[in-house]
């Protein structure tokens, strides 16, 4: 069975700045998977280019062994690929239910009646019955990432990419959020997740990379991944022999 979602040789570079160096990435259908590396690694760039914001300058990009490098972000979203943002986006005048029915609505190509249903689930399901007819904007930032992660989930993906969704949590908020993307995992969703609180990616994900210098310099089991030498020295800022 083919990867559910994969990276092959994809290169990418803005002026002298490579991000992706000859990248091969798989995810196998049911993974979770970790990304960690320091800002400007090119991590959100990845996504981009598995979602098709933005295009590789080599490679392709596979879903399920088909190729999608070419097809168009609202393509790839209604073949099942879903994400969240590092900062949630959602409609901040109209409210909570109301960004869920978009959500599902154009990223499932289905009219609204039919998506209510879903709707009214998904909200339930993300800890945000109580606040369905609240505007986006009045909700704090842990119903907010709820709320991206509930719009990303109404698009019905095969694979969530989660970009920095625990950023700005307390420790209560970032375990409740974990507890939730644990839930979703448990549902049969693959997931790639971008984290710098990396507590919350052990918590969760199955395998660890790490990226740097536009190319993967560790791989593996997590635990093992961040006590690397060249991990802590490089990402954690901690002289190797510390």
């Amino acid at each position: 069975m083919p990867p559910i979602l994969a990276f092959e040789k994809i290169s990418k570079r803005f002026g002298a700045v490579v991000v992706a160096q000859q990248i091969d990435l798989a995810l196998a259908e049911g993974e979770a998977l970790g990304i960690i590396g320091p800002n400007g690694a090119g991590k959100s760039t990845m996504f981009g280019i598995a979602s098709g914001t933005v295009s590789p300058d080599a490679g392709r990009v596979m879903l399920a062994g088909a190729d999608i490098t070419r097809l168009t972000p609202e393509r790839r979203c209604r073949l099942g690929i879903g994400r969240s943002f590092q900062i949630p986006q959602p409609f901040h005048g109209m409210s909570v239910f109301e960004n869920l029915v978009v959500a599902a609505a154009f990223g499932g190509n289905r009219s609204e009646r039919d998506v209510y249903p879903r709707c009214v689930e998904l909200i339930d399901h993300c800890g945000l019955a109580e606040k369905a007819n609240r505007t986006a904007g009045s909700l704090t930032l842990l119903d907010r990432k709820r709320l991206e992660l509930a719009r990303a989930l109404a698009t019905s993906p095969r694979v969530l990419l989660l970009d920095e969704v625990a950023g700005g949590l307390t420790e209560h908020e970032c375990a409740a959020l974990v507890d939730l993307i644990r839930t979703i995992h448990a549902g049969g969703v693959s997931i790639i997740w971008i984290e710098h609180v990396v507590h919350a990616l052990l918590a969760l994900v199955d395998r660890l990379v790490v990226l740097h210098g536009g190319t993967f310099i560790a791989e593996g089991a997590p635990n093992d991944v961040i006590r690397l030498p060249a991990v802590r020295e490089i990402y954690m800022g901690m002289p190797a022999d510390a």
